[in-house]
């Protein structure tokens, strides 16, 4: 029933911009606004503007901060440091993910905030980590994070409350941002963050209007996050909508986050799949002496290989592959395709997928079972699409 699900700040204003909404993880989001395939154009050539208010934002607050949460996640946090970010998962006790998530480094701030209830006070800021995690896993992410972490003197405290999350992304946001904004982010690189005064925008009429800005996204394109106040957020999303900025719901945000081959969590990733499973490899850091949740799972198969193994599928038709589809071999199924769209930047069918790991190689001849037929697949390098105009071989 739409009575019992959440609104953004922004739900309002998605309306008036003509957003068709959905349930979508226990949110009413918007789906599209003039349509899929004109947004999903709009950020791959320019800009587009999407609201992800419906995230969770968590801050994690208290002396080695970072050192307790390394013993939930297998990437060394300590390869970054304040005004860095660092994407990862959360493993339970058998390797799998619960969850994928960005860890940004605050360090130490100055920020004049009252002190989250329980916090230490008069020993001077602590160390500050915030996290952003998926909607459908917040509620539950917030209640282990807590009981793992809390123990050891972190605060957890939701940093968001009734503030929006907005991602501006395409090959002009930096640009479109740093022109409302009155900013240089040009020293701004990827997966750095910081927090900037919002002089030059309608959104700046809010008291001490200030952004939290991170060059992360989920789109395969550069561009940047911003967490705001609800005030300021609402005036700031006005104003890139005057501006020509393409507002875009959940369908263009799903087949471009699909052509950059990035993951969603319930479809490539679930608490039963581990990272060396879902190809996600490059964030187990086995060489680091920390123990984390997981580990022995996850070093017995980095030791003896994985039964399975993601990988992207091209099909050689015009059929489209969905979550849940049958991968074949030789007639018989071996997989399951985990998402698949009709890709607008490539003009083909694309795909992502489980199969047994030896059929993960490039080239690796399969089908997928589509209304009965056997639809022709072959295996592909991912990601399928590349910025700056190069794709993917």
């Amino acid at each position: 029933m739409a009575d019992s699900l959440k609104r953004t700040p922004l739900h309002g204003a998605c309306l008036e911009a003509g957003a068709r909404l959905v349930p979508f993880e226990g949110w009413e989001m918007p789906v599209q606004f003039q349509g899929l395939v004109q947004e999903h154009r709009a950020v791959r050539e320019r800009c587009g503007v999407f609201d992800i208010s419906h995230m969770g934002v968590l801050r994690l607050r208290g002396d080695g901060a970072k050192d307790a949460l390394q013993a939930l996640v297998p990437s060394d946090l300590f390869r970054i440091g304040p005004g860095e970010a660092t994407y990862t998962v959360l493993l339970n006790e058998a390797g799998g993910i619960r969850d994928d998530l960005i860890v940004y480094d605050l360090g130490r701030p100055q920020d004049n905030e009252a002190p989250a209830s329980g916090a230490a006070t008069g020993e001077g800021p602590a160390d500050e980590l915030l996290l952003i995690i998926n909607a459908g896993c917040a509620e539950a992410d917030t209640a282990w994070l807590r009981s793992q972490l809390e123990p050891t003197g972190l605060v957890i405290s939701d940093r968001k409350g009734d503030g929006v999350l907005l991602a501006l992304q395409g090959p002009e946001a930096i640009a479109r941002l740093e022109a409302l904004a009155g900013v240089d982010l040009g020293g701004l690189p990827r997966f750095a963050h910081r927090s900037i005064q919002l002089a030059g925008t309608a959104a700046a009429a809010a008291a001490g209007a200030t952004a939290f800005v991170a060059r992360t996204g989920y789109t395969g394109e550069d561009g940047v996050e911003l967490l705001l106040d609800r005030f300021a957020g609402g005036a700031l999303w006005a104003q890139l909508l005057a501006e020509g900025v393409t507002p875009c719901g959940l369908g263009a945000r799903d087949t471009l986050r699909l052509e950059a081959a990035m993951h969603l969590y319930g479809s490539e990733m679930d608490s039963a799949t581990t990272p060396l499973e879902a190809s996600l490899g490059w964030l187990v850091h086995l060489e680091m002496p920390a123990a984390f949740i997981g580990r022995e799972v996850l070093e017995r198969q980095s030791a003896e290989g994985v039964s399975r193994r993601l990988v992207g599928l091209k099909l050689q038709g015009r059929a489209i592959a969905r979550h849940g589809y049958p991968v074949l071999r030789a007639g018989e199924v071996v997989g399951e395709v985990t998402s698949g769209t009709w890709s607008p930047t490539l003009g083909e069918a694309i795909a992502l997928a489980y199969v047994p790991a030896d059929a993960t190689r490039v080239g690796t001849e399969l089908a997928v079972e589509i209304r009965g037929k056997a639809e022709p697949a072959v295996v592909v390098k991912r990601p399928f699409y590349r910025r700056h105009g190069t794709l993917a071989d």
